[in-house]
């Protein structure tokens, strides 16, 4: 669909996302599969901010973080997932001008924002494993709520110059992005005007954000290991490593991914290979994340037991007084 625009040249209006082809069949299983996916990732990710705030024994810097990355990923699976689980029933898999530009702000703003929370909570198990004395004094409550708005600021400004850059773009056919989704590098493709200081520019952001964040996460786990192998008990170092294993997993995905999706300088090949690795980041990332960062916890254990005995004897007193 176009409008009229400058004269004898026309102005998209909405984009069709090809996603996946596959037959009816199967994008009939992929929206179950991704409805599944939805609710584990919203119910695991909320559980993870009810304990946080409400109780007493998760209110360290550690579980601050994890309650904010909680946060980004609910955002993240919100901005990404329902659109695609509605065009896997769509006949028209369309998007709006304006709607396809804020899905990929809003994307790349939160997932932006979230390596550098994972740089900070990196940060904040290396002072807690290698100078436990200066840990209360170095991770403040102060200073961590300023490593949290740094890493929202930075989504922030490292995404506005690209974003109005791309609200200048003249698009004017034709309409249709090879992703389930509002990527920068296929939505770019389609703009009719020379992109390539754009491409750069996102390149130039892209690199130090994801690189600098995963070099400081790498030598903070560097640091975390070697003071690991130097303990000497034997059960600290496997719980150590179980712990740090999870959170290599979980990293490894995220990084992975997105420095071969986007620290590139043109990223208009294997496009397919794209989606695939974007699926990974987008949809299946956050739903583990409640359990390898915090539900294996033995503090949030005990504390997720207690929330759950006390609703259950707050619904068996309200059977009771209703007998009654």
């Amino acid at each position: 669909m176009t409008d009229t625009y400058f004269g004898n040249r026309t102005r998209v209006t909405e984009f069709i996302l090809i996603g996946f082809l596959n037959p009816f069949e199967v994008q009939v299983t992929l929206f179950m599969l991704f409805f599944i996916v939805f609710l584990v990732t919203m119910v695991g990710n909320s559980v993870i901010i009810v304990l946080t705030c409400s109780d007493y024994r998760l209110q360290s810097p550690m579980y601050f973080f994890l309650c904010n990355l909680s946060i980004i990923e609910i955002l993240i699976t919100v901005t990404m997932v329902p659109k695609m689980m509605e065009n896997f029933l769509s006949e028209r898999k369309t998007i709006s001008f304006y709607g396809c530009l804020a899905q990929s702000y809003f994307f790349f703003l939160l997932g932006t924002t979230e390596y550098v929370l994972l740089a900070a909570m990196s940060y904040d198990r290396y002072v807690a494993i290698c100078s436990p004395l200066h840990y209360s004094n170095t991770m403040r409550k102060k200073v961590c709520m300023w490593l949290v708005v740094a890493s929202w600021l930075c989504g922030f400004f490292s995404i506005l110059v690209p974003t109005v850059m791309k609200l200048q773009l003249p698009f004017c056919g034709p309409n249709t992005i090879n992703h389930f989704f509002c990527d920068s590098a296929p939505l770019l493709h389609l703009a009719c005007a020379n992109i390539r200081l754009l491409e750069f520019i996102d390149f130039i952001i892209s690199l130090p954000i994801l690189l600098g964040s995963l070099l400081l996460t790498a030598f903070s786990y560097f640091y975390i290991i070697c003071a690991v192998i130097r303990t000497p008990s034997v059960a600290g170092k496997q719980k150590a490593f179980s712990t740090c294993a999870s959170h290599f997993t979980v990293l490894t995905i995220s990084y992975g991914t997105s420095v071969f999706i986007y620290v590139r300088p043109s990223q208009t090949n294997s496009m397919n290979l794209n989606k695939v690795a974007s699926l990974l980041t987008i949809a299946f990332t956050p739903m583990p994340n409640p359990f390898i960062f915090s539900l294996r916890n033995q503090k949030v254990k005990e504390a997720l037991t207690d929330l759950v005995s006390k609703c259950v004897g707050a619904h068996g007193l309200g059977l009771n007084s209703r007998r009654v």
